[in-house]
């Protein structure tokens, strides 16, 4: 198969975000499940809400909150700009990012200016990314300086067999991909996370990576944005397969079956994370962090105050809701029982 040509990648990038940003593209059948969940709440709570401590670690990195910007763009020009100001707002609120993945910068080094985004924010958790089909041994030293290139402390590789089938050129060939990612994992010098894009890691995938030396795993889970509807519009300007684009393992059920078969790996609940109440469910389910990206999208547009405009309700609600359970800090809700709804 013909790679596309960086201009056309570019290009590709650009799609994304305009489609991200005109078109349906979250599932239209398919919920997080985290509906059907219940956060106790105590009436008798002990804790004081100015005092509720969310902070926490995750990858290495100190955190304020337990949340994440989630993977969202590069390459393009427009790019920098969402990266700067996502990051910004990162910086100020104290949360971590994800980079869009590399794998432009990595083809033209030019394109490097739209990952940059250390002179405003120093100080965060950054994690850089890769696609896994793309990812191969002999990249390591090269992944490794574009991580060195933007300053990330991790990389998140993105695992997407549904995404590039929809895509016009994708990469379909994951044959060898946990081989691959096993070697890469334990030689890169860096934390690896692997992650989905929106349609779920669970259960099959899970048992693959029993020893494989992943430091994280991000469960991405259907219920927010579906990437193989993005693709679609991209394509072909319509949903032309709209059971494809709806298919996946919703959030909460990737959530609980990686925690089961793993439940010494870290966690990220993403997928469909909208409000505190979705993120307090998630953490009290065994997320160590969630992470947020479309609705972000068209705030980083405009500004990064619009980008803390949009998080800082999102984390007042979460620390209301372990007030409202009465935990004092993230522990105290992780040692909770949520109810499932029957």
């Amino acid at each position: 198969m013909t790679r596309d040509p960086v201009s056309a990648v570019a290009h590709r990038k650009r799609r994304h975000i305009d489609v991200c940003l005109t078109e349906a593209v979250d599932y239209q059948t398919v919920t997080t499940g985290l509906e059907r969940y219940r956060l106790p709440y105590n009436a008798l709570t002990q804790t004081n809400l100015d005092t509720v401590d969310l902070g926490t670690e995750f990858l290495g990195s100190p955190l304020r909150a337990p949340v994440l910007i989630g993977a969202m763009t590069g390459g393009a020009q427009l790019s920098g700009i969402i990266n700067r100001n996502l990051a910004s707002a990162a910086q100020q609120l104290g949360l971590g990012m994800m980079l869009g993945s590399q794998r432009v910068m990595i083809d033209d080094p030019a394109a490097a200016v739209s990952f940059d985004v250390r002179d405003v924010a120093p100080d965060i958790l950054l994690i850089g990314n890769i696609g896994l089909a793309q990812l191969q041994t002999a990249m390591v030293p090269g992944l490794a300086a574009a991580l060195d290139r933007v300053g990330a402390n991790a990389l998140a590789v993105h695992t997407n067999p549904l995404q590039e089938a929809m895509q016009h050129n994708g990469d379909t060939d994951f044959s060898g991909s946990i081989q691959r990612l096993r070697a890469v994992a334990g030689s890169l010098g860096h934390p690896v996370m692997l992650k989905e894009v929106g349609h779920g890691i669970g259960t099959a995938a899970a048992a693959e990576l029993a020893d494989c030396p992943v430091a994280a795993i991000d469960v991405a889970g259907a219920g927010g944005t579906s990437w193989a509807r993005v693709e679609q519009f991209v394509r072909y300007g319509e949903a032309r397969y709209p059971a494809l684009a709806e298919w996946g393992i919703p959030t909460a059920q990737a959530l609980t079956e990686v925690r089961q078969l793993l439940p010494e790996v870290p966690l990220v609940a993403s997928g469909g994370i909208r409000t505190g109440m979705d993120a307090a469910k998630a953490l009290a389910m065994g997320a160590e962090v969630v992470a947020i990206a479309r609705p972000l999208l068209a705030p980083a547009i405009e500004s990064a105050a619009a980008v803390v405009d949009w998080l800082q309700p999102f984390i007042d609600e979460l620390l209301v809701c372990l007030h409202g359970c009465g935990a004092p800090d993230l522990t105290a809700l992780r040692n909770l029982c949520v109810a499932e709804l029957h």
